[in-house]
């Protein structure tokens, strides 16, 4: 398997784990500091990832 391919595997991953963490609590709607960085910094790995990915297909 080519590594362009398994960089874009990842950041799908990564932000698929970024939507479920933004995603808030139907008992607890309000989002806390911590859970906005999380989703923050896992949208910004992978965005790297699949422009890495990209990249190495290029």
């Amino acid at each position: 398997m080519n590594t362009g391919l398994l960089l874009l595997l990842l950041g799908g991953f990564l932000l698929g784990g970024a939507w479920s963490v933004w995603r808030t609590d139907e008992e607890h709607p309000d989002r806390g500091g911590p859970q906005v960085t999380m989703a923050v910094v896992l949208l910004l790995a992978a965005l790297i990832a699949s422009a890495a990915g990209i990249l190495r297909l290029v």
